[in-house]
């Protein structure tokens, strides 16, 4: 049975003119959502106008619904999402996603601000999620009903829409890495001796996002793939000591490269 709140929502974008067809989604993390102002033909809706969805309360993340043309094909992008250390919901991006499922978007590219282990992948740099760690103990399908909670995760993070962002990367002479992605719970940021658990696990990246979105869009049937800007080192790599105004910085720093690769990726599809 389709879900209420979800209905609510998607009947809501309709009548402010955001009907499909759309080529993808687009999630923008901290201080990336540059993407938004390049729309052609757009549309905005707050997301306090749609019932259902977030308030995002972090500084460097927008409220509000986007529709357009990009590169010649028409997007969804969320500009700002709600995190689970808000409310401690996990399933807090549930109902804007859905809704994205509801107009028929068949692939979701979702982008956040991350730390890094790799020190070939420094501040400024572009990564392509591979994969993830689930390290915050928590999980969006919490207390759903049916066999459909039961997602596979092999192969979440899609391989073919992982070569055109690569593709998209070497036509614009941007530098693009790969690494698996740790989501820690947050809001405060990891210490020392977790980021060497994290390495020994597996972990290029470290954030506070992104995979229970992973998760949600993999049980709405979406595709996936996935960016991490790189605004710092982690907790004691080199002088990694994070704080969140140098997320806002580094990642205003990096947006221009980001947004060019999504346009690049976007005309692609």
């Amino acid at each position: 049975m389709p879900d209420a709140a979800i209905s609510l929502a998607a009947a809501t974008v309709r009548s402010h003119g955001f009907g499909g067809p759309f080529e993808a989604a687009i999630v923008t993390g901290t201080g990336l959502g540059l993407v938004a102002g390049k729309l052609e033909n757009g549309l905005s809706l707050a997301y306090s106008k749609i019932p259902g969805f977030p308030s995002p309360g972090v500084t460097g993340h927008g409220g509000t619904l986007h529709a357009g043309g990009l590169s010649g094909r028409r997007v969804l992008v969320f500009e700002g999402r709600s995190h689970a250390y808000e409310t401690g919901d996990a399933a807090v991006m549930k109902v804007p996603l859905g809704v994205a499922a509801a107009l028929g978007v068949p692939l979701l590219l979702l982008t956040n601000a991350a730390g890094s282990l790799m020190a070939r992948a420094g501040p400024g740099s572009l990564v392509a999620l591979t994969d993830h760690i689930n390290l915050s103990g928590l999980n969006p399908l919490i207390g759903e009903a049916g066999d459909g909670r039961f997602v596979p995760m092999v192969g979440a993070y899609d391989s073919a829409a992982r070569r055109i962002l690569h593709e998209a990367a070497r036509a614009c002479a941007i530098p693009l890495h790969e690494g698996v992605y740790a989501w820690f719970s947050g809001p405060s940021f990891e210490t020392p001796a977790e980021i060497r658990m994290a390495g020994r696990l597996g972990a290029d990246l470290v954030g506070m996002s992104t995979v229970p979105e992973v998760i949600l869009a993999r049980f709405f049937g979406l595709r996936v793939a996935a960016i991490s800007v790189v605004t710092n080192l982690a907790a004691g790599i080199g002088d990694g000591d994070p704080h969140h105004d140098e997320t806002k910085r580094a990642a205003a720093a990096a947006a221009f490269d980001l947004a060019r690769l999504i346009d690049a990726f976007v005309a692609r599809l």
